[in-house]
C-alpha cells in the first residue's frame, strides 16, 4: 500500500492581501511536525504557542501548568484526524491570534518520483511576528505603504528590512519544508 498524502491549502484568516499556501504533506506526520510544517511554509519563526482545533478537539504541545486542555499532537497523526473535504483550524500565537483555515482538499497515493513534503502554490509574505495580529498587519501595510504615514519610519526601523506584502517563493518554502526530513 502507499503513502497517504494530504493536500492541504492553509489560508491566514482576516488579513488582506491574501495569505495562503498549498502543501502535499504525508498522513503518517504527527500533528506537531504539521505545526512545524506551517510555520517553515508560511514563514512565521516559531516563537509562539499554537495548537489546532480538530472536529471540536484542541492539539498542541501538552500545558504542564495544565491551564490549557489539549490533546498531545506528538500522539496524534495527520490520517487519524483528517478527512478529504475536511476543515480545521490552526491557531499560532495566542496573543496576535493568527488564525489559519486549514482545507484537506485531497488524498491521494504518493508520488514515488516525488520526495514530501512539498509547497506547490502560494500567495502573499507571511505577516511580521508579534505585528499584533490581522489589525496591527493593516496598520503596520497602511505605515509602510505612504512615506508620509506618522509611523512610517517607525515601522521601518522595528522591522530592520525590506517587507513586500505579495512576495512569496514556493520553490523556497519546499526547501524550507523539507528541513523537517
Amino acid at each position: 500500500m502507499s503513502r497517504q498524502i494530504f493536500q492541504l491549502k492553509v489560508s491566514l484568516a482576516d488579513v488582506t492581501p491574501p495569505v495562503w499556501r498549498r502543501v502535499l504533506v504525508p498522513g503518517g506526520y504527527t500533528l506537531d511536525r504539521v505545526h512545524r510544517l506551517f510555520q517553515r511554509v508560511l514563514g512565521w519563526q516559531d516563537c509562539h504557542l499554537h495548537s489546532f482545533d480538530i472536529d471540536g478537539s484542541q492539539y498542541g504541545e501538552p500545558d504542564p501548568e495544565g491551564e490549557l486542555t489539549l490533546r498531545d499532537e506528538l500522539n496524534t497523526r495527520l490520517d487519524a484526524v483528517a478527512t478529504k473535504g475536511g476543515r480545521f483550524l490552526y491557531t499560532y500565537d495566542f496573543g496576535d491570534w493568527w488564525e489559519h483555515e486549514v482545507t484537506v482538499e485531497d488524498v491521494f497515493g504518493a508520488d514515488p518520483e516525488e520526495r514530501y513534503p512539498l509547497c506547490s502554490a502560494g500567495e502573499g509574505a507571511c505577516p511580521p511576528e508579534d505585528v499584533g495580529g490581522p489589525f496591527g498587519y493593516r496598520q503596520f501595510l497602511a505605515a509602510l505603504a505612504d512615506p508620509g504615514h506618522p509611523e512610517h519610519e517607525s515601522m521601518r526601523g522595528w522591522l530592520g528590512r525590506p517587507f513586500d506584502p505579495a512576495d512569496f517563493d514556493p520553490d523556497r518554502a519546499t526547501t524550507l519544508a523539507r528541513w523537517l526530513s
